[in-house]
């Protein structure tokens, strides 16, 4: 029965938001989104920040051990976006970005003068799909946060983030995920599913990330589950932790 009732109410989301869907269909919804939703996450992504500060500080408190032989560490983020988590990031560290949506390039770059203790050295258009222009083995750290829920492959972009990576380095991830599913959370995340693939650039909702890290070939994974407040709403189950090639 309930999932009789998360369809018929997944069909009522949907007739809310038709138009979206008639413009999606006409090819004009994509080119307009693409503009605004960095206006979006450049005000939603401090406040999110400011919930998950302690956990992102203690994560990526260990970044510097693994720096290459020379002593720099070598990072490469997927889908920066507007950079919130430059301020974790070490000195000194060399920062290779890349985002499939051009227009976070202004944020970025507001986001890098606030934190002059880091180096650009490239900056790539590119999904986390196919990261072509990055050489096999180069990087010490790959990290990724909130942004898995949204890749049309979560598998491709893993076997990307293993193929970049030099022997030993480390991947670090911050993501929401599915509830259990026998929970109300579970339910609503399924309910509301339609909505934030439209107005979310695409993220789902009820993904079950950790089963993908677990089958990726990792010599090692650290993860833990948490709850980022308010524990009610649909994105609050997340997975944090790091693993290493």
């Amino acid at each position: 029965a309930p999932m009789v009732l998360v369809s018929c109410l997944q069909r009522c989301v949907q007739l809310v938001i038709l138009p979206v869907y008639i413009l999606a269909y006409m090819g004009l919804w994509d080119s307009f989104y693409k503009k605004v939703f960095p206006r979006i996450m450049a005000k939603l992504a401090p406040m999110y920040n400011r919930k998950v500060y302690k956990e992102k500080q203690e994560l990526f408190s260990n970044l510097r051990k693994f720096a290459g032989p020379s002593g720099q560490l070598r990072l490469l983020e997927i889908g920066t976006g507007t950079g919130t988590n430059f301020q974790f990031y070490p000195p000194g560290c060399r920062l290779t970005c890349t985002d499939p949506n051009p227009n976070f390039r202004e944020f970025l770059l507001k986001s890098l003068s606030e934190n002059p203790h880091l180096q650009l050295e490239h900056s790539v258009v590119a999904s986390g799909e196919n990261l072509h222009q990055i050489s096999d083995g180069t990087m010490d750290v790959v990290v990724c946060t909130l942004v898995l829920c949204s890749v049309t492959n979560v598998n491709k972009v893993l076997k990307e983030v293993l193929r970049v990576l030099r022997l030993g380095g480390a991947f670090y991830f911050l993501e929401h995920v599915a509830a259990d599913h026998s929970s109300w959370t579970y339910f609503w995340q399924k309910v509301c599913d339609p909505v934030c693939k439209c107005f979310g650039d695409g993220c789902s909702l009820s993904r079950e990330t950790q089963k993908d890290l677990e089958k990726t070939n990792f010599s090692e994974l650290n993860l833990r589950r948490i709850y980022v407040p308010p524990r009610w709403i649909p994105t609050s189950p997340h997975i944090i932790g790091y693993a290493v090639k």
